[in-house]
């Protein structure tokens, strides 16, 4: 069974796409959390940050700079944004397929770190 994010790469599923280039796709998130709620994917299937080598610098600084151009496109970069990556079972990561969530709009609730 293929991954709902590949597929929605593909154009399987469809979604609001709000940012793509060769390595990378934006889509707005089905259940937001936030006004702005966009997830940024490596167009390539890859599970977690624990699957990326180095040879994966690219996509992995793609999906940084794909976050600075949805904020841009979504108006949150001079307010500011959050960018959260889940990993894992502890980290509540729902589909194992990277990805960043890229949240705004509003401030966040709770301070980290």
């Amino acid at each position: 069974m293929e991954c709902i994010f590949c597929s929605i790469v593909s154009g399987k599923i469809p979604a609001d796409i709000v940012y793509r280039t060769d390595l990378v796709t934006a889509f707005r998130d089905i259940n937001p959390v936030a006004p702005t709620h966009v997830l940024i994917v490596p167009n390539q299937h890859m599970l977690s940050t624990q699957d990326l080598s180095v040879e994966d610098t690219d996509v992995a600084g793609h999906m940084l700079l794909a976050a600075k151009e949805v904020a841009g496109l979504e108006g949150i970069n001079d307010r500011g944004y959050r960018l959260i990556v889940n990993t894992g079972h502890d980290a509540h990561q729902e589909v194992h397929h990277l990805h960043i969530h890229v949240l705004g709009g509003r401030p966040m609730r709770h301070k980290l770190g």
